[in-house]
């Protein structure tokens, strides 16, 4: 494994790097990114948080915890999301290895239960994830699909 997944919360210094990134990701603004990394990291509560994957001091994967996904089921809570692996990267294990990360990160801060909305099929399966339920996206005329993780106590 020649790159390393950090915690924005133990890496400020990335900030700016890291909202730029997603940004150019996903075309959320700018300025909710910083936002949230902000509150990451002056916040003492666990959500949100933000995570990288870095080689070579470039980004090439990354993804966050945040409250809600953007979607009409504000009961589950907390979500992963922008879940993102460049596309020259893809196929190393980077995304499980995120999301196996950030899972054993969120049970160490007590939360054992994350959701996760996508619209793939197949893939989150292969790192413990579990098809919740259909749900519907803010501004989307479609539903997508819920997918929850729950860790198990050590």
């Amino acid at each position: 494994m020649d790159y390393k997944i950090i915690r924005l919360i133990d890496n400020p210094e990335q900030k700016n790097q890291a909202a730029q990134w997603f940004h150019e990701k996903w075309n959320i603004p700018l300025s909710a990114y910083m936002e949230s990394m902000e509150a990451c990291l002056t916040n003492a509560t666990p959500v949100p948080q933000w995570y990288i994957a870095m080689e070579n001091g470039k980004i090439i994967g990354g993804l966050g915890v945040i409250e809600n996904d953007f979607h009409n089921r504000k009961d589950l809570a907390p979500n992963v999301c922008a879940v993102y692996v460049e596309q020259d990267k893809r196929g190393r294990g980077i995304a499980g290895a995120l999301l196996n990360y950030v899972c054993t990160d969120m049970r160490e801060r007590g939360i054992d239960t994350l959701y996760l909305l996508t619209d793939h099929t197949a893939f989150y399966e292969r790192y413990g994830w579990e098809f919740f339920c259909m749900v519907q996206g803010d501004g989307e005329p479609g539903m997508s699909r819920m997918y929850v993780h729950k860790s198990l106590s050590h």
